[in-house]
């Protein structure tokens, strides 16, 4: 089998792991939001991004490139990227965390049905290179903020 035929599959399955758990890191991102209350997502630490602030940022990105996958533009911008809605109950927090997972599932399915030459092809704005590298930059962006909201989870679980 040719090697290159798996990096889509490859690429969904990192995805997957991330959110889901399996992963080689053993660190997941439902295994810690699911025992995250909205108070404690919405906690504010020495001036530092919230839970739920990474948690929308993550999946932000996500959303954007859904979006191309689909066909349409590139529509995201960094000053808006942590600007999720209020959170003000565990209901508020339970429907970001569900969409943070709904996308998740579609971002994975989306990249699983695409071809190795579709990852090859530039992003719509070119200076952002191919979709493999903005899928795997993705991807890599969403362990860097989980690795921010482990620790922001024990700061706030000691903290009480």
């Amino acid at each position: 089998m040719n090697r290159s035929m798996e990096f889509h599959s490859q690429l969904a399955t990192g995805v997957r792991e991330f959110h889901f758990g399996k992963n080689w890191t053993a660190v997941d991102l439902k295994t810690h939001l699911s025992e995250t209350t909205w108070k404690q997502a919405t906690t504010q630490v020495h001036g530092l991004n919230t839970i739920a602030a990474l948690t929308y940022h993550l999946n932000y990105y996500i959303t954007a490139i859904i979006k191309v996958l689909k066909g349409g533009p590139l529509e995201a911008n960094d000053l808006v990227s942590f600007d999720h809605p209020p959170i003000q109950s565990q209901q508020d927090w339970d429907n970001l965390v569900m969409r943070v997972y709904s996308e998740a599932d579609q971002f994975a399915s989306l990249v699983e049905e695409m071809t190795d030459d579709q990852l090859s092809q530039l992003m719509p704005d070119e200076k952002y290179g191919t979709l493999y590298r903005n899928i795997q930059g993705t991807i890599e962006h969403c362990y860097y903020h989980l690795g921010q909201i482990v620790l922001l989870k024990k700061i706030i679980t000691s903290m009480h």
